[in-house]
């Protein structure tokens, strides 16, 4: 088989270790692989002023596969994720994260055996948030079609191309009606192309508690973004912790494979990491790149290294990165010896366009109307807010999502933030808006403001909470 380049991003803390690591048992396992090393996490700060530099975006391009090892994101300030960076500079719209129980591995279920699809762009994870008030910031959740269809298909062509049986899309559909309800909708447009698979739904609340009962009953599951981010990370705790869960980030034509858990900066040159969760997805990059047989042959010496009763001490053992790495290298199968192996169950997730042209061709609106406008304003009431303006009238005021106008207002606790709804009975122009928020602005400044649409007559925003 022809060798294969891949960019290799040693990353922060333990990541060079446990990147080395890896690199001797593929090379051990014969697969045919060239390194390119690239720049990413604090090291890359140092170096270039930036955590993921435009040479290491382009590598990834140029390559189209990757191998990371974990960055540090500061919490709370400093510079972005640099894993949301590369997956948002990419395009790579779906997070694979397989949770499958391994040997000696111990934890409260044996059988777990199931994979996260999480869609990887969209959501929370788009960045758009403010300061509205001293009081006050918001985060805009964006959930689109085309995001959704991507994600749902690959999610079902996955589950189809590997024999899986059942997919369940996750969802908050009876509280984020439009978000997730667009979420769901293209999913069920989408199932019905595969008879082949049992397609299900279900609410993600019940799903945690689902799947620290009986993750058994789960074979593939996909889900937006935030809740997915949420969802891997437990079901990775069903098998034993991020130190034992791969991840997979694809795009239309390129992949990037990365371990999730932390750079752990406190045991970093110590001699003691555990590569199993890099080199867990190492096997889904030989899978991914069509090399079967010697994904199958790590991924036979890895379970057979466990068996042994070799772990690193994050796992109960007292073995170090170097031995652990011994180990997996002595236990590879000998192609002289063996057969070729079948492809493994988290075999090789198919290459394909994000959006088909047939999914991405959405019919336009026969009757797409804006007919008011929710004004959000920063002050310390309502008193002094315009009952009418033009043909806009204000027809309800909310806090914090609560309806406190019109009627009486409720006993809760207001911020110094509202939300005023205006609407007319006919299309409102751009022209009348402004004069609405000049005249609101008389009384109250105010600090963002959202158009309010009808679809074919039906209302394409939200009631208030006791509306």
């Amino acid at each position: 088989m022809e060798s294969k380049k891949i960019t290799l991003i040693p990353g922060d803390g333990i990541g060079p270790e446990i990147v080395e690591a890896v690199q001797d048992v593929l090379e051990a396992s014969g697969a045919p692989l060239d390194w390119e090393t690239a720049d990413a996490g604090i090291s890359a700060v140092k170096r270039h002023k930036t955590p993921i530099p435009q040479d290491t975006l382009e590598s990834i391009k140029r390559n189209k596969v990757a191998l990371k090892g974990p960055t540090t994101t500061p919490v709370g300030g400093g510079h972005k994720s640099v894993n949301v960076t590369i997956r948002k500079s990419l395009g790579l719209f779906a997070n694979v994260r397989p949770a499958i129980s391994l040997p000696s591995v111990q934890t409260r279920f044996s059988d777990v055996d199931l994979i996260v699809v999480r869609e990887n762009i969209e959501d929370t994870y788009g960045g758009i948030e403010h300061w509205q008030t001293p009081d006050v910031a918001q985060c805009l959740r964006i959930i689109t079609r085309p995001g959704s269809l991507a994600v749902n298909r690959y999610a079902l062509e996955m589950a189809k191309s590997m024999g899986r049986d059942k997919v369940t899309c996750v969802h908050k559909a009876n509280i984020q009606k439009m978000t997730d309800g667009l979420f769901l909708e293209t999913f069920r447009e989408l199932a019905p192309e595969y008879p082949e698979l049992e397609c299900d739904d279900i609410l993600i609340d019940n799903l945690c508690m689902q799947l620290v009962s009986h993750p058994e009953r789960y074979d593939v599951l996909v889900l937006p973004n935030l809740f997915g981010d949420i969802v891997s990370d437990l079901c990775a705790g069903l098998v034993g912790g991020l130190g034992v869960a791969p991840s997979a980030n694809i795009g239309d034509d390129r992949a990037v494979f990365e371990a999730v858990h932390g750079s752990a900066p406190d045991i970093a040159g110590q001699g003691v990491a555990n590569p199993t969760a890099l080199l867990l997805s190492a096997i889904q990059m030989l899978h991914y790149l069509g090399m079967h047989d010697h994904a199958n042959d790590v991924d036979t010496a890895l379970r057979m290294a466990l068996l042994s009763g070799i772990r690193t001490r994050d796992l109960g053992g007292h073995a170090t990165t170097l031995e652990f790495t011994r180990v997996v290298i002595n236990a590879l199968p000998r192609r002289d010896r063996y057969p070729k192996s079948h492809i493994a169950h988290q075999g090789k997730a198919p290459k394909m366009p994000r959006v088909s042209e047939e999914d991405a061709a959405t019919e336009e609106p026969k009757d797409w109307t804006v007919v008011g406008a929710d004004v959000f304003t920063h002050g310390d009431g309502i008193d002094k807010l315009p009952k009418k303006v033009g043909p806009l009238q204000l027809n309800m005021v909310s806090n914090r999502g609560t309806k406190m106008y019109p009627g009486p207002q409720p006993d809760i606790f207001m911020v110094d933030w509202y939300r005023c709804r205006y609407l007319a009975e006919r299309e409102v122009s751009d022209e009348e808006i402004h004069d609405l928020l000049k005249k609101v602005a008389e009384g109250y400044p105010w600090v963002h403001v959202e158009k309010l649409h009808l679809c074919d007559g039906d209302p394409m925003f939200s009631l208030a909470q006791g509306e």
